[in-house]
């Protein structure tokens, strides 16, 4: 019996300190944010941005950093968030890419496990991957572009991320997209993946031109972060162009807002509120027949819009619309 307690006692204390060192681990790892990003600048286009995925929660709550006209930075790998608004304000005195990595690390308390990548508005970069970040910790760099990441299955997810970017069409968003699904279809964060970013600033390019977030989308917590996401940018690349339709709207710049809200129709035409923007633009534009099509359209979509049309003093000019009128006799 005596043999028999002091077995069980060993079982109990190894059992409790296992517990807890599992504990620890498991802490420590939610301390890291294991990512693959990618840092990226449109110079032509005014754009910067910064696309982002992670096994942990609301990454873009965390890495991504932008500042229109200025540059972006991610900061991940037990990271210095102060790194993001450090390494903006250094891009915004004129100091370069590299040089902001050296001024960054110089006073930092963990040098060797951060990892960051920078990209300037017009498209100088750097990347930097401390010697104990966990492996595979890595990146690449080049014009317009930092691609890094780490506890990712292998060096192949930072290749395949570059390569797209590089060799791809499309918006910015739409490049710094197909980059994070290129990296997540070599493997990605080694750990699995939950969460995941996509910002894109511009001067102006948000609602109203009051800021400049042209794109700020964020998948937090999903079994599917990446599919959650693209569905996300297909709604916000339309708002983009919605957006800058409307800004030039309310800046009484009719014609030139029409191409915006065009390609915004085009993004997504079957979505209620955009149509009856784009009849309100259209109709200020001189478009009166294509603007009554966007009205009635928008209506069959949303009939609560009807009472809106009416009392809508920038659409007063479809009000002896025959067949606007005719139409809205048979919407209750």
């Amino acid at each position: 019996m005596k043999h028999s307690n002091f077995l069980m006692v060993l079982i109990f204390l190894f059992s409790f300190n296992n517990s807890i060192y599992t504990q620890n681990i498991n802490n420590e790892d939610n301390k890291i944010v294991s990512t693959f990003s990618i840092v990226a600048a449109d110079p032509e286009n005014g754009e910067v941005g910064i696309a982002v995925a992670s096994r942990f929660f609301a990454v873009g709550t965390v890495v991504p950093w932008a500042k229109a006209d200025i540059g972006a930075v991610a900061t991940q790998s037990f990271a210095n968030t102060s790194f993001g608004w450090k390494g903006i304000d250094l891009l915004e005195k004129g100091v370069e890419p590299e040089e902001v990595v050296k001024i960054l690390l110089r006073n930092d308390d963990n040098p060797t496990q951060r990892q960051f990548g920078i990209v300037s508005a017009n498209g100088k970069s750097a990347t930097y991957t401390g010697e104990n970040c966990l492996p595979w910790a890595g990146g690449k760099n080049g014009e317009n572009y930092a691609v890094q990441g780490n506890i990712l299955t292998g060096e192949d997810v930072v290749e395949a991320m570059e390569d797209i970017f590089i060799n791809s069409k499309g918006t910015l968003a739409d490049r710094m997209y197909k980059a994070l699904l290129a990296g997540n279809n070599k493997g990605g964060d080694s750990r699995g993946k939950q969460s995941a970013a996509l910002i894109v600033y511009k001067t102006g390019a948000g609602y109203g031109g009051y800021n400049d977030r042209a794109i700020d989308i964020r998948v937090d917590d999903h079994k599917e972060p990446f599919n959650e996401l693209g569905r996300l940018l297909n709604i916000a690349q339309m708002n983009y162009a919605w957006n800058e339709g409307w800004t030039l709207f309310m800046n009484k710049k009719y014609k030139e807002s029409l191409p915006h809200i065009e390609k915004a129709v085009e993004l997504n035409p079957e979505y209620p509120e955009l149509l009856y923007d784009a009849a309100v633009i259209r109709l200020a534009a001189g478009d009166a027949e294509n603007a009554v099509n966007a009205i009635i359209k928008a209506i069959e979509l949303n009939p609560k819009l009807k009472q809106s049309a009416l009392n809508d003093a920038d659409l007063k000019g479809l009000r002896d619309n025959r067949r606007f009128l005719k139409f809205l006799k048979t919407v209750e």
